[in-house]
């Protein structure tokens, strides 16, 4: 049975779920299950959290908890990244630090500032384990959870040309989220999205022959839907197409939305009426980091009676495409899921090479991309400012070059909404001595 292994286990309800879906995955259900986490008592709760999951459900799989990456690796199918390099420490960091400069990030882990220096912790650590995959598991497939998607992704593809994917839930809840709107049964409906991570536009949304896009233009011009994603609907207005990551995400990689707090405190969040997105505290600066706090805390009960037993397990597999995928490759049945993976004449119009969100194939071949024709001249050049700030990305990266890093920061779109280019050298300057434990690449 398949070995799969997850770096960055500490993140337990990331494994609780992804472990969970696995466990209730018929094909899957002897797999052996290897935690890998440096934090030893995060990682000790979540070998003992799958353990309950395996019990309760009298499975035959078997867990194993190390600290220990290499042993971890040894032997793998599949390898799920879910870490978080500097942990919440560094977040903070990510998240404080530019807002003295006037850049007001909600979530600050894709773009921005945050996203820069999140994808520079990051990057080396996924490179290390691709080189220890060629040695320990040379047939091991990626599946990578962690953000920013498409710099890191692109980075791993540069400097292994191993075999990966990157994976996200935004098209899956989008999708839902937009058949819910318009009153339509989900398994009825037929969609093309495609794009890069959190920033990929549904080109068609239809059921049968109908094209759906009529009954969501008439769906968002009611105020209940509109304050539940009005940054998206307003995208949607001006560009033509629905986005598929949420309004407080997507309001980060666009100059029109926080070019100031006031516009983001006394504009931006009172238009989120009716958001149950709780997580992003409707675009507020530093929303998502505030739940991930709150989060890790409410977390301990509930995983407490999980393992105790006095809570019951979840019964079904959520959308994420996980456990999907291992069951496609393991079965050979084929599965469509979209994915993160490098542009090889997939999408004309954006850069050879990046990392672009498109429909995959899975089957016993593994991930097989498809090409999509047609894409839409200004969702091309939306992406491309957000390229822009990934190329720059993977050259510092796999260069150790600091002018990159500004060059970076500098052509993010909203950093030049808010500031000079003084500003962001200053900027960059205060957030590499402030990272420097995390970012020994840039020391020279």
């Amino acid at each position: 049975m398949a070995k799969i292994t997850l770096i960055g286990a500490g993140s337990v309800v990331f494994t609780r779920n992804l472990c969970s879906d696995i466990l209730l995955t018929p094909a899957l259900q002897g797999s052996t299950i290897s935690l890998m986490d440096i934090d030893a008592t995060r990682l000790a709760q979540a070998r003992d959290l799958v353990q309950a999951l395996i019990d309760t459900r009298k499975l035959t799989a078997r867990v194993e908890a190390t600290t220990d990456r290499r042993a971890a690796l040894q032997g793998a199918d599949y390898v799920i990244t879910t870490f978080q390099q500097g942990g919440l420490e560094a977040y903070a960091l990510d998240i404080e630090t530019p807002r003295r400069y006037g850049i007001e990030q909600c979530v600050g882990d894709t773009l921005g500032p945050g996203g820069v220096f999140r994808a520079l912790r990051t990057i080396p650590v996924l490179i290390e384990l691709g080189r220890e995959l060629d040695a320990l598991a040379p047939g091991a497939l990626l599946l990578n959870y962690v953000n920013p998607m498409a710099a890191n992704c692109w980075a791993y593809d540069r400097a292994t040309g191993r075999p990966h994917v990157g994976l996200c839930h935004s098209v899956q809840g989008t999708s839902e989220m937009l058949a819910r709107w318009i009153g339509v049964p989900y398994e009825q409906v037929v969609f093309r999205c495609a794009g890069i991570n959190h920033q990929a536009f549904f080109l068609e949304f239809r059921r049968g022959s109908e094209d759906l896009y009529p009954r969501l233009r008439q769906a968002i011009d009611d105020p209940a839907i509109y304050g539940q994603e009005p940054v998206r609907i307003d995208m949607m207005k001006h560009f033509g197409y629905f986005v598929t990551e949420s309004s407080g995400h997507a309001s980060e990689y666009v100059p029109y939305f926080r070019k100031s707090a006031a516009m983001v405190n006394d504009e931006l969040a009172p238009r989120f009426a009716n958001s149950n997105d709780g997580w992003f505290d409707y675009g507020r600066t530093g929303g998502y980091l505030r739940h991930c706090v709150e989060r890790q805390a409410q977390a301990q009960g509930e995983f407490a009676a999980l393992i105790a037993g006095s809570k019951t397990p979840p019964a079904e597999r959520t959308h994420e495409y996980g456990s999907r995928i291992i069951e496609a490759i393991e079965m050979n049945q084929p599965l469509r899921i979209n994915g993160n993976v490098p542009n090889r004449d997939l999408i004309a119009s954006l850069p050879p090479g990046c990392c672009v969100e498109v429909a995959c194939l899975v089957d016993g071949s593994g991930i097989q991309p498809t090409r999509v024709d047609g894409y839409p001249a200004q969702l091309a050049a939306l992406n491309r400012t957000n390229i822009n700030v990934q190329e720059l990305i993977v050259e510092a990266a796999l260069g150790g070059r600091r002018e990159a890093v500004y060059h970076a920061v500098m052509l993010d779109p909203l950093s030049a909404a808010v500031c000079t280019l003084p500003q962001i050298h200053a900027l960059v300057s205060e957030m590499l001595a402030e990272q420097a434990r995390w970012l020994p690449q840039f020391s020279h």
